[in-house]
């Protein structure tokens, strides 16, 4: 069904339409910038990768040298492998994470360098020149060498070419450095031109650190070495034994070793003496299980492959991605902010399977196997509020690899995920967030999963009180309708809200599913927001257990990512609004549409609103609340978008968050927004482009494609075409506060 309805004059749109392979001779590949997010902590890189890759191949330029490298990583809580404004160059790094918050992966690196070997990378480090990121792609000048640098990757591997001039050269492969605070490698020369290896990581957030996990690699050379051999610069001893230790703290070169060499600042190197400038290829493939599966991986995706094969390849699968969204109008700027968000959002979750089907279980060490994808990365706190959405819109497949990975998650863990990453649960933020996924998913009309293990696992965490890892001081919640500043439980009005809104996603399956009981009973639970809403201070702010209002509260406390003992990364601002699921409720607590606009206006004229941090992502879509007043969403929108986002380095405000950021520009820009999670209804502003086509997917749905005009007239009109098979075409055209109340397609 197709329902278009109107409530208090807000255009919502619910559309059960999905996306496919656009078949179109479109080509959006000029214009992905993955410059865009490398600076103001966007934390993006502009590495190699292919779409949804474990393996990607990122400069990693965040270690030594703080005149050249301002942004270090070891000076700060730093989580990418690349910073724009750096000049001090150390390798390339063969896993990474795009758009997080929180240091992780940055190993395997490899560098070539020419002369003498040296294995320190504050010696061997170098400025670069001549960048240049394409999807897929990545090449740069190592200006102390004259080596010129490139990268692609196929799904579990990288592929790197470097141009030598004649003379000594070296490719080294470090596993000492990284950004991952976790220690330990295992590396292997294989012979002259394979090393095998494994290096240990996690601690994500600096949680977890019990389930620290090794990543596995081959390393293949389109060229035998010359000379090949390890090192390792092993802890240096201060007491009674060092003084007769004459290799204390000293770096060993191992020359032509062929066993193994296990320590934490470790590596190899390949030795080259080139008559005349020569090229080298460099294979690297990756796996989560073993040795022998990255050896597979590599054979099967790479193989004999040449690096420009592998290149056109990925190439060809960036462009098929990014064709199902198809714009006119706007300016270059705008167009390649908007397909390199689309891009953006095409990294993370990303796939864990190797090619064999097998993956790590979470929690159980074992080793499971999938028939589809196993993804990972599951950054929920972030992505459940627009992410999944735009998957289920336009890639509904992989969303529902995705719901199958957090049941298979359930399977093996007992737990949905929370924020998991290559099967460890990192714990980090708060809330239930894969249930609203969970839900979302279902009743935007993408139903080919187990519902009822979906729901019975939404339920264990909702209800079980006992040791939830998922929610916390849940037996208060249920008793109290929401968790006292004295409790034990950080950011517990933050907290509260979010059990709301994963209460409010079981409600809505339930509802879906026919269970009347569960339905009122989550209903009523997810509206105790209002408990904490003090009509005096017009906020909803922390109170004690005993329901007294906690004594030092202050509204400004807490932006910036500062200690708040009520909200988790915000003040008592950003969260005022944090209610998308009951707008109209919100509204008759503060007294109705008229007060309700001016908290949101002092929300912005007071500089309040954060547009780097999620639970304010919808707020400028509520002015389409107020009847009247819809134009303001649309001026405050693009107001957003024109202040915060650039096709710059700089051109996203913040963590990017494993594509969230991403989401929220793809959908402004369109003209429609997900207002309310686990509610599959959209809201509309006036769009970027004159025209927007989303090419659907025909293998779900029988529609071809939905596409959005923006008619400019003083009416503000708004076309929305849906091509179905059984009609020609349906238009809509009238000023956006003139839509129907109701209209069902499906009568046409």
């Amino acid at each position: 069904m197709f329902l278009v309805r109107n409530i208090l004059s807000v255009v919502v749109v619910f559309i059960s339409v999905q996306i496919a392979s656009a078949q179109t001779g479109f080509d959006p590949l000029p214009y992905v910038n993955p410059f865009i997010g490398t600076s103001n902590y966007g934390a993006t890189n502009p590495g190699a990768i292919a779409p949804r890759g474990m393996a990607s191949v990122s400069p990693f330029n965040v270690a030594g040298r703080i005149d050249l490298n301002p942004l270090e990583k070891d000076s700060q809580w730093l989580s990418n492998p690349y910073v724009h404004e750096n000049q001090f160059l150390t390798g390339f790094s063969h896993v990474n994470m795009s758009g997080v918050g929180c240091p992780e992966l940055g190993v395997i690196i490899t560098m070539p360098t020419t002369g003498e070997l040296e294995t320190d990378h504050v010696k061997y480090g170098t400025t670069y020149s001549e960048e240049t990121a394409e999807a897929g792609y990545y090449s740069a000048q190592l200006d102390k060498y004259n080596v010129k640098a490139e990268a692609t990757a196929s799904t579990r591997a990288g592929v790197s070419r470097y141009s030598f001039p004649a003379g000594k050269s070296n490719v080294l492969l470090n596993l000492g450095l990284g950004l991952t605070n976790e220690q330990g490698a295992m590396i292997h020369v294989v012979g002259p031109d394979e090393i095998e290896g494994m290096r240990m990581v996690g601690s994500f957030c600096y949680n977890n650190a019990e389930a620290a996990y090794p990543v596995y690699f081959v390393a293949k050379f389109s060229k035998p070495a010359d000379d090949f051999g390890v090192w390792k610069t092993p802890y240096k001893y201060e007491g009674l034994e060092s003084q007769w230790m004459g290799y204390n703290g000293k770096t060993r070169i191992k020359k032509g070793f062929t066993r193994e060499v296990v320590g934490d600042s470790i590596g190899a190197y390949m030795t080259y003496d080139f008559k005349e400038p020569q090229e080298v290829e460099v294979q690297i493939g990756v796996s989560y299980v073993s040795i022998e599966n990255a050896r597979e991986n590599l054979a099967k995706e790479v193989g004999d492959s040449t690096f420009e094969e592998v290149l056109t390849e990925t190439k060809n699968a960036w462009k098929k991605k990014l064709q199902v969204a198809e714009v006119e109008g706007g300016t270059n700027d705008e167009k390649t902010i908007f397909y390199t968000a689309l891009y953006h959002t095409q990294i993370h979750p990303n796939t864990l399977n190797d090619i064999n089907g097998e993956y790590p279980e979470i929690a159980t060490g074992k080793i499971g196997k999938t028939e589809g994808t196993r993804y990972t990365t599951f950054s929920l706190w972030d992505t459940y509020r627009n992410y999944h959405q735009l998957m289920s819109l336009l890639y509904p497949e992989e969303q529902l690899n995705m719901v199958r990975s957090m049941l298979e998650m359930y399977d093996e863990n007992g737990w949905l995920p929370k924020w998991e990453l290559n099967s460890t649960e990192t714990f980090t933020m708060v809330g239930d967030p894969a249930a609203v996924v969970l839900a979302d998913t279902y009743l935007r009309g993408l139903t080919d999963f187990d519902e009822e293990k979906a729901y019975e696992a939404m339920l264990k965490s909702a209800l079980d009180t006992v040791n939830n890892p998922l929610r916390p001081g849940l037996k208060e919640y249920i008793e109290n309708g929401y968790l006292g500043v004295d409790g034990d439980v950080p950011g517990p009005v933050s907290t509260t809200q979010e059990y709301n809104i994963a209460d409010y996603a079981i409600a809505q399956l339930a509802k879906k599913l026919g269970k009347k009981k569960d339905y009122r009973q989550f209903l009523k639970r997810s509206l105790s927001y209002k408990k904490l809403y003090n009509p005096e201070t017009k906020f909803i702010q922390p109170k004690n257990s005993d329901g007294s209002w906690f004594a030092e509260f202050d509204p400004l406390a807490g932006a910036n990512f500062a200690h708040n003992p009520g909200y988790i990364e915000g003040n008592a601002w950003q969260y005022l609004f944090m209610v998308p699921h009951d707008v109209n409720g919100l509204k008759k607590l503060m007294g109705g549409n008229s007060k309700f606009e001016a908290r949101l206006d002092e929300l912005f004229a007071k500089d309040q609103f954060d547009m780097a941090n999620e639970p304010d992502f919808a707020y400028g879509y509520f002015y389409n609340f107020i009847p009247g007043k819809e134009y303001k969403a649309s001026e405050k929108i693009h107001e957003l978008i024109k202040t915060y986002w650039k096709n710059a380095p700089d051109g996203i405000p913040g963590n990017d968050d494993t594509g969230t950021m991403s989401a929220w520009i793809i959908y402004s820009m369109m003209g429609i927004y997900p207002i309310t999670p686990a509610e599959p209804v959209y809201t509309f502003i006036t769009p970027t482009f004159d025209k927007v086509t989303l090419h659907l997917d025909e293998n779900i749905y029988p529609n071809k494609k939905l596409i959005i005009e923006n008619k400019t007239n003083p009416n503000g009109a708004l076309n929305l075409i849906i091509d179905q098979k059984s009609i020609k075409g349906l238009i809509f055209e009238m000023p956006i506060s003139d839509f129907p109340k109701k209209l069902d397609f499906n009568q046409y």
